[in-house]
């Protein structure tokens, strides 16, 4: 029984068909399964894949194969009319990036990365001495055991009890929580999973994860468990958190670029309108009295009380004491 081909096997083989394929316009279909040495099958199947490959989903975005009458035709690859090479500034991004992942704690294939560099380093040259100058840290305050365990907990599909600080509210929670997956964002390491308690999926800082323990009981996720979508950040607003409404004054407008909202109105002397959703409303509070008054919370009437309260004793603590 013949191994199964990997998806890594077949997209090296793709990336360097396609452009070996645009340059030989009509070659015929036998020919070109022998000189890229796979069957006319897996050449039909790998041309009909290219029907859904392209840079869009508009059709004169997607690649376009034609192979009736035995010779072979691809269209609208324009883009990839060459196989792909990396710049000098992209191989030294990916030599830096290779670099700090290998002094990540608990990684498995550590090997990979030592051929990927040994290749880099071979292809690029002077290249390679400009990497090895270039040091990037990743979030040092997360034990090297935490990780570990945590990506164990991943692998083996056990469950993890956390204690786990809270800044907001300067407490400590107990949690159990069925791991989905380790991740690094900003320079800090996270891990994200299932937490019973919430009965939905979280975001947890590795640095505020005072103690994990691997628990001998199934942590496999249940099926409303979906990871969050990373590319905007850490902070995922969710359709039923607090609606806030604030009204900031031109030297507050960065708030608006800051954080993730729903709204922006801006008035023709600067002031703006905005509107954000959030589940914990003690950093808005603080975020209000950082300002000043250069922010006030229109909505919900209760929030806006309890900034003004919290100013207000505030204030009058200062006071009281002399200051």
């Amino acid at each position: 029984m013949s191994t199964p081909e990997t998806a890594t096997a077949r997209l090296s083989r793709l990336l360097t068909m396609v452009p070996w394929l645009v340059n030989r316009q009509g070659i015929d279909l036998d020919r070109a399964a022998a000189e890229l040495g796979i069957s006319v099958t897996q050449l039909e199947t790998d041309l009909r894949l290219l029907y859904l490959c392209g840079y869009g989903q508009m059709p004169d975005e997607l690649i376009d194969a034609q192979w009736e009458g035995g010779r072979v035709f691809v269209t609208n690859a324009e883009t990839i009319a060459r196989p792909l090479r990396l710049g000098r500034d992209e191989a030294l991004t990916l030599m830096v990036g290779l670099r700090a992942l290998a002094t990540v704690p608990g990684l498995g294939e550590r090997d990979a990365i030592e051929r990927a560099m040994a290749k880099l380093e071979q292809a690029t040259g002077a290249s390679a001495d400009a990497a090895a100058r270039v040091e990037v840290a990743i979030d040092e305050g997360v034990e090297a055991s935490l990780l570990t365990d945590a990506r164990r907990a991943i692998e083996d599909h056990r469950r993890v009890h956390l204690r786990y600080l809270v800044p907001s509210r300067d407490e400590s929670t107990e949690r159990d929580v069925d791991p989905m997956r380790v991740v690094n964002l900003e320079s800090r390491w996270y891990l994200e999973g299932w937490c019973h308690r919430a009965q939905d999926t979280r975001l947890f800082r590795m640095d505020r994860i005072e103690s994990l323990e691997v628990l001998d009981e199934d942590g496999t996720p249940p099926p409303e468990a979906q990871l969050r979508d990373l590319d905007a950040g850490t902070f995922t607003p969710r359709p039923d958190d607090t609606l806030v409404t604030l009204r900031l004054q031109p030297g507050a407008s960065w708030v608006s670029d800051y954080y993730p909202v729903e709204s922006v109105h801006t008035a023709p002397d600067g002031v703006q309108t905005v509107t954000l959703r959030t589940a914990d409303t003690l950093w808005l509070r603080r975020l209000m009295w950082r300002l000043g008054g250069l922010g006030t919370v229109l909505e919900p009437a209760s929030l806006a009380t309890a900034v003004r309260e919290g100013a207000r004793a505030a204030l009058a603590a200062y006071e009281g004491s002399g200051g």
